[in-house]
């Protein structure tokens, strides 16, 4: 039996980026800085590669994690759903905490 994976590179970086985020988020958490999104953004960094990982496991032979996704979201199921989900929520938590920061350093060098 042989399985289609994405190549090394690529989960090097998917799970660094999840690595990170929760990272980035437990320091806000510590430093009081938006607590409720920074804890959304450990459980979605925590829960959506582990759902992912245990969804992957069931796909058919010659097939990739990524066309899998595809195909599991093209029948509708809610694992995809809470992933894309999981993959904006983080998305917006980066942009949300990369302006917050330029700010921060704007108002530093202003004072």
């Amino acid at each position: 039996m042989y399985w289609e994976t994405l190549p090394n590179w690529f989960w090097v970086i998917y799970y660094l980026f999840f690595l990170s985020t929760a990272g980035t988020a437990i320091y806000s958490v510590i430093r009081k800085k938006r607590i409720r999104l920074s804890l959304a953004a450990i459980l979605f960094a925590v829960t959506v590669p582990i759902i992912s990982l245990i969804n992957s496991i069931g796909r058919a032979e010659g097939m990739n994690e990524f066309e899998h996704f595809l195909d599991q979201l093209q029948q509708g199921e809610m694992w995809t759903a809470f992933t894309i989900a999981g993959y904006l929520f983080l998305f917006v938590w980066w942009v949300l905490f990369l302006l917050n920061s330029k700010a921060k350093k704007q108002d530093i060098g202003s004072t």
